[in-house]
């Protein structure tokens, strides 16, 4: 049921506040509608890791927002707040009671001891991950008893308006949540999850309160202010990235490789390889996550300048060696494969070849995952927009435009906070769209240009690794096919 609240007139002087709940900290936005930021703040989050095990204590996540909060409020001054979002880590799931009060610790995202729980969930038909919210959430009630099923900004969004809110349907649909249907599947009550504890669900951008005094005091944030449903991170970082009109895309490469983009209509994938995000508008936000990134350099040069490899690293193009860089055995985008393992064909000269076929394997990843979308029938013909921390390098940001054979264009401010600000002043009604809310305050710094002849240059190299990992069986021979075929469509183009 949704909480529909009036809303308010609001001018171009207002501000929005970006609430982001990380797994190593809260992050705080304030924001104009043009992009600027008026403050920012930021507080540590703890953590215990043991195995597989991976909890957070929930009273850490207020605290943290009162602090952050506090630091981002605290040189503003005159600036009215026209309403806040918040987002967290997708599948990060406690129990509560009927109060809002946690009953259990939070499993994050990553926690994998649900995995009885998710193999009962398969097969009952639910196409679920173990580290998804569902399991845990069955995890959660047969370890501590029935309770609220509470997402993270859940509990955050209580605490700021007094209520036990409903939950967004971005956060929720890692706990089953059937996104086509807008309905929680039947299948629920007989795993063991009850009516009673499954949230109300409404989508992003649903005005779900106000900020109480109690919490005004407490975070800085004016009493009053609205206080709009968000979305998971991952979704935060493509709204701040505005790859929101369909066709856009937002290839996000840090420790790993996430690839988010928008679509009129539903991507299927009977594979489960992609996932959709369903917009506040209704229409759909596919992606997927790859186990291949930016980790693999820390562990294989611990300690090296970053800058100074990839300078060595353009003399290596292409380089000796052609790899499938995972940063963890198995993978899931662009393609499931459990048992697969990091690849290295050849043998690198040096440090630095290596180096070079490490960044450019990840790449050819990236063009892999591309190629597999349009095998599906994604569209793919809108802006590609680089972020995450890798984006920082310029000599990968052009490496990988070269080897895609397209432009991108790399955002100044790219943090999820900002796109819970975006989604805020969409959800208040200060913008027509989400997409032109987020098109307001995202500034692009700069668009790299693909070299047509290095374009060609990878090509070799490309190819020879989609067969390779067709020959291990990883990668079904369709969509091996599709992206030699593609790779035959540019070769045309160049030559024509």
């Amino acid at each position: 049921m949704a909480h529909e609240q009036p809303r308010m007139t609001h001018d171009q002087d207002d501000a929005w506040l970006g609430i982001d709940l990380g797994t190593q900290s809260v992050r705080v936005l304030l924001v104009t509608g043009d992009g600027t930021v008026l403050g920012s703040g930021s507080a540590p989050l703890g953590g215990r890791r043991d195995g597989v095990r991976h909890e957070q204590d929930p009273g850490e996540w207020w605290d943290a927002v009162c602090t952050a909060s506090r630091a981002a409020l605290g040189s503003p001054r005159g600036v009215r707040i026209g309403g806040l979002a918040v987002c967290g880590t997708s599948g990060t799931v406690l129990l509560t009671d009927g109060a809002g009060r946690p009953t259990s610790p939070a499993l994050m995202y990553d926690d994998g001891r649900a995995t009885v729980q998710g193999a009962r969930a398969r097969m009952a038909g639910l196409a679920v991950q173990d580290t998804w919210a569902l399991p845990k959430a069955l995890w959660l009630t047969e370890t501590y008893g029935q309770g609220r099923v509470t997402h993270q900004p859940d509990l955050v969004v209580s605490l700021l308006t007094g209520q036990l809110p409903p939950a967004d349907s971005s956060h929720a649909l890692k706990t089953g949540y059937d996104l086509e249907r807008d309905a929680w599947p039947a299948m629920l009550t007989r795993l063991g999850l009850s009516d009673a504890v499954i949230p109300d669900v409404v989508r992003p951008g649903t005005p779900l309160g106000e900020v109480s005094p109690t919490a005004a005091d407490a975070t800085g944030i004016p009493a009053g202010t609205p206080v709009i449903a968000g979305m998971t991170d991952g979704c935060a970082a493509q709204i701040a990235s505005a790859a929101l009109r369909p066709g856009s895309w937002n290839s996000v490469l840090g420790t790993t490789l996430v690839l988010k983009g928008a679509s009129p209509t539903l991507v299927r994938d009977p594979t489960g390889v992609v996932y959709n995000h369903r917009a506040p508008d209704g229409s759909w936000l596919p992606g997927g996550a790859s186990s291949v990134g930016a980790g693999v350099l820390t562990a294989a040069f611990s300690g090296a300048d970053p800058a100074a490899m990839d300078t060595l690293a353009a003399s290596y193009e292409p380089s000796g060696a052609i790899t499938y860089p995972l940063v963890s055995p198995g993978e899931r985008f662009p393609f499931l494969a459990p048992k697969a393992v990091a690849l290295v064909l050849g043998e690198p000269e040096s440090d630095a070849d290596l180096w070079a076929g490490l960044l450019q394997g990840v790449a050819f990843t990236e063009r892999l995952c591309l190629d597999y979308l349009h095998h599906l029938g994604a569209p793919l013909d809108g802006p590609l927009t680089f972020t995450g921390g890798a984006a920082r390098s310029p000599y990968w940001n052009q490496l990988r435009a070269d080897i895609l054979g397209r432009p991108a264009r790399v955002p100044q401010q790219t943090e999820p906070a900002l796109g819970m600000a975006a989604l805020a002043a969409y959800g208040a009604g200060a913008a027509p769209g989400l997409a032109q809310a987020a098109e307001g305050m995202v500034r692009i710094g700069r668009t790299v240009e693909p070299r047509p002849d290095r374009t060609a240059r990878f090509a070799g190299p490309y190819a020879r690794l989609v067969d390779e990992l067709t020959a291990r069986g990883w990668l079904p021979p369709p969509v091996a096919a599709h992206a030699l075929a593609r790779l035959d469509d540019d070769a045309d183009t160049s030559a024509s």
